[in-house]
């Protein structure tokens, strides 16, 4: 627990020359700039880009319809308005009729960085930086909102954004995945789903071939439970982009054709047991193609190393899923 906490602040210490960068960096060169201005600017890491993840927006300020701004904060505006107004949504516009107002969105996607930090699988750092854009969304009061929420985030909210300015890069987290790993047991010492994943990936020919972090990242999260007390949570997440590969097999299949497309399946994902570890995390490969591969191995046909069987073997007797 020492050594994560140490990691913590480690990381902490990192983070200015990240922000840094991010404020340096237009947009517009893409990731391939990102990576090169923190190669200049923290030279020991090898940060290199892992994957992209948008379609997201969250809640931005408020601007009038000259562009004006009257808040950074669209929910600290309305709960402060809303409390002067007695809690009453229908005073509160009355109060603003006289001003065209409208919310703004941050619409944006995470690039996900990762670098190594050790040999083993969760030895290494992920960096998180959010690429934004700030844009007029819903005109205030427009729908006759009943709710606060609706007030703040309308389904129609998006109908016809407009662009306030040019993309930016934010930075968003620093973290090194195998510190956060390590205070999740200090937690709940039961490992979960994601600590046995990265086990078997060191005990399976996935590890002995490749690192972790070249094929997956790992979203965390972290909350305050009923008693305010921290939870945290990771969820494995594929960095191949597109759609896993398609395994092709009918129910039951064994022997050399069961071998062939698993072999097809792992060939098309980049590395040993993908077939695996995208079984684990989704319906790529249903979960019947354990039991025959072990099935296969018992009748003296194991096409598969030994230590890969082993690591089948023990997710039959104890399955789980991310």
């Amino acid at each position: 627990m020492k050594e994560a906490l140490a990691w913590l602040e480690h990381c902490k210490s990192l983070a200015p020359p990240i922000v840094e960068s991010c404020l340096r960096v237009p947009v517009s060169g893409g990731p391939g700039a990102l990576v090169k201005a923190l190669s200049q600017a923290l030279p020991e890491w090898k940060f290199r880009h892992a994957m992209s993840r948008g379609g997201w927006y969250r809640l931005g300020g408020i601007v009038d319809e000259h562009g004006q701004r009257l808040s950074d904060n669209l929910g600290d505006w309305a709960e402060k308005n809303l409390a002067a107004s007695g809690g009453d949504l229908a005073r509160l516009r009355d109060e603003f009729s006289d001003r065209r107002l409208y919310a703004t969105r941050l619409v944006g996607q995470t690039h996900y960085l990762v670098a190594a930090a050790g040999t083993g699988s969760a030895d290494f750092l992920q960096l998180e930086i959010e690429d934004l854009q700030e844009m007029r969304a819903h005109p205030l009061f427009a729908d006759h909102p009943e709710t606060l929420d609706e007030l703040l985030d309308p389904r129609t909210g998006a109908d016809n954004p407009l662009a306030l300015g040019l993309p930016f890069y934010a930075f968003r987290r620093l973290q090194h995945i195998g510190a956060h790993l390590c205070r999740m047991l200090a937690q709940k010492p039961e490992p979960a789903p994601i600590h046995r994943m990265l086990d078997d990936w060191s005990r399976s020919s996935a590890g002995n071939t490749s690192a972790y972090c070249n094929h997956w990242v790992i979203a965390t999260r972290e909350h305050l439970d009923r008693y305010r007390q921290a939870v945290f949570c990771a969820q494995a997440i594929a960095t191949q982009a597109g759609e896993p590969p398609e395994f092709d097999s009918d129910v039951g299949t064994h022997g050399l054709q069961l071998n062939e497309d698993l072999a097809h399946f792992d060939h098309q994902a980049g590395y040993p047991m993908a077939w695996y570890f995208l079984m684990l995390t989704g319906k790529a490969v249903p979960h019947w193609v354990a039991a025959s591969i072990v099935e296969d191995a018992q009748s003296g046909f194991a096409y598969l190393p030994q230590r890969d069987i082993e690591v089948v073997r023990k997710w039959l007797h104890r399955p789980y899923t991310l």
